[in-house]
């Protein structure tokens, strides 16, 4: 638990399990939403989500009213979301992608979608990659000012320095170097969630800490501090 008061929480999501039942989730009957209404004792909404592969921070309040308020806020330029995901190259230090996405499956029509990347550190391991000796990853903090299906594993895609561990938008030769080092999920975490609190009018700032495996990673990044 990240936050809790009589209207909302802020829970810690695991890599690996689904928020709620949809067409993604290939017969699984475990989701977090599920869990959680066990957990509260009480109904649920969900403010947002966050794909199965992503963990962090996860909005929900317990009443219609504060998940309607909490979504109009989510949607204004008052929220702070930030996600750290390790992605294969060496972009620029800030750099932003605008690229208008599709809401997925069944869903065709393009949407604008904005994202805001900034470089917080680099590695560079010795495993050999296209023609190099050797391979070159970066720590990057996103920003996403619109909320499309996948955006940031899309958008990164989109860019070539794809993320790591995405096994339906990455690069499947970057994913193998990362699981030889014992490293098996998808490098994207809902690290920082800031709101304005809807009744009490307070801002809400949250950091989920990183699991075992992403902090792995992290420790490729010599040199850097969380």
């Amino acid at each position: 638990m990240l936050y809790l008061d009589d209207w909302l929480a802020v829970v810690d999501k695991p890599a690996g399990l689904m928020v709620h039942d949809s067409a993604l989730a290939r017969g699984e009957t475990d989701f977090a939403a599920d869990r959680l209404r066990e957990q509260f004792g009480r109904p649920i909404f969900l403010v947002h989500r966050l794909d199965r592969a992503t963990s962090g921070a996860l909005l929900l309040a317990f009443d219609r009213d504060t998940a309607a308020a909490l979504g109009q806020v989510m949607m204004s330029r008052e929220v702070e979301k930030d996600y750290w995901a390790v992605c294969r190259g060496w972009p620029e230090p800030r750099f932003t992608v605008d690229h208008p996405l599709d809401g997925g499956p069944g869903k065709p029509q393009k949407k604008p979608a904005v994202t805001r990347f900034t470089r917080l550190a680099t590695t560079e391991l010795t495993v050999p990659s296209a023609g190099f000796e050797t391979s070159r990853y970066a720590l990057l903090c996103a920003q996403p000012e619109t909320g499309r299906f996948r955006q940031i594993r899309r958008h990164l895609k989109h860019v070539s320095h794809h993320l790591i561990g995405d096994t339906s938008h990455g690069d499947g030769r970057h994913n193998r170097n990362f699981r030889m080092l014992g490293i098996h999920r998808m490098l994207l975490h809902a690290r920082r969630l800031s709101f304005l609190h809807p009744v009490s009018g307070a801002r809400i700032a949250v950091t989920a800490p990183l699991d075992a495996e992403f902090s792995r990673a992290l420790a490729l990044f010599e040199g850097f501090e969380p």
